[in-house]
């Protein structure tokens, strides 16, 4: 079974409210740029994980990437899938005036449960999700028993 941790939209908001004021104490507050922040690694695609009887589902939210920009590994019992989504440069002539978007690299790392056959992992991508299938090992999915009934 894969170990989920639960999203907690208050302690999160929290967390986020409480680095922002240390970063404003200390003098790295809202004047970076969002380059500035990508740069240090602020841009962490959302993941999904859900399991299913025959295998676990990971959907990552990629938008704007191609599959060559993304690099999924496995290693040692943990999944890795790092890529990088570059700012486009403005063309002469042409300024931003906002840039809110998470430019960047990323990195996002999974242990795997030994019920995975790490061995027949498969990766597809469509309309800026990457959906990788981890398909259970034969021995750990679930079986139904049948038992018998002896008379006496």
């Amino acid at each position: 079974m894969v170990m989920l941790t639960r999203c907690n939209p208050t302690n999160d908001m929290m967390s986020h409210r409480m680095g922002r004021l240390f970063d404003e104490m200390l003098g790295n507050g809202s004047r970076r740029t969002a380059e500035e922040r990508s740069l240090r690694g602020a841009w962490v695609p959302a993941i999904n994980i859900l399991e299913q009887d025959g295998a676990v589902l990971i959907t990552a939210d990629l938008p704007g990437l191609k599959a060559e920009d993304v690099e999924v590994t496995v290693d040692e019992g943990t999944l890795t899938i790092r890529g990088e989504r570059k700012l486009d440069e403005a063309s002469e002539g042409e300024t931003y005036h906002r840039v809110e978007r998470h430019y960047g690299e990323f990195e996002r790392s999974f242990n795997l449960p030994t019920s995975i056959d790490s061995s027949k992992i498969a990766a597809r991508f469509a309309n800026g999700e990457m959906i990788l299938t981890l398909p259970k090992r034969e021995e750990s999915k679930p079986r139904t028993v049948k038992i018998q009934v002896e008379a006496n």
